[in-house]
């Protein structure tokens, strides 16, 4: 298991992974966090362009799970029913027991998977112990939560760090 707080990428969205660069990469299934990564908190059906997604996903032989650790005994089952895609909730991230739950459903290795989040301390942790590719994406929304204003803040630094590692690739 890897301890790192680095995200392997820093992406606007998950509008900026492209299905058809991730299927050439290798990669057959993303990893998704619910909330703040997919759509804003309480937020009760997908959005068109997330349904979109998803379905260029899907074309392009990529599947979506999420990985949520969302304690609303509804919200991610019913979410994700109506996203038409499988999830764990309760994850327990950045414990690898949820990564590992989803890979086992989706009949797929650490190798073929992304992890795609909002969160250093959850999502990234939580991929890079369980050897799963990550993605960071800026959050949706800040929130009015002062707990979830102080953890982005406290990413800042892993944030900026993934950024030059990848302006650093790109020059390579």
């Amino acid at each position: 298991m890897s301890f790192s707080l680095i995200p392997g990428q820093v992406l606007g969205s998950i509008y900026d992974l492209a299905p058809e660069t991730l299927r050439s990469s290798g990669v057959t299934l993303v990893l998704a966090d619910l909330d703040n990564t997919l759509v804003p908190y309480e937020e009760a059906l997908p959005s068109p362009a997330l349904t979109a997604w998803k379905e260029a996903l899907e074309k392009n032989g990529v599947a979506l799970f999420v990985v949520s650790n969302s304690r609303k005994s509804r919200r991610c089952p019913d979410f994700c029913a109506a996203l038409g895609v499988g999830c764990v909730r309760h994850a327990g991230k950045p414990g690898v027991k949820g990564f590992r739950e989803a890979l086992e459903k989706s009949e797929r290795q650490p190798s073929e998977a992304l992890m795609v989040g909002d969160q250093i301390f959850t999502d990234i942790l939580g991929a890079n112990r369980a050897g799963i590719k990550k993605v960071l994406v800026k959050p949706i929304a800040w929130g009015k939560n002062p707990g979830r204003i102080l953890r982005y803040a406290a990413e800042t630094p892993f944030r900026l760090w993934g950024r030059l590692r990848m302006k650093r690739k790109e020059r390579l």
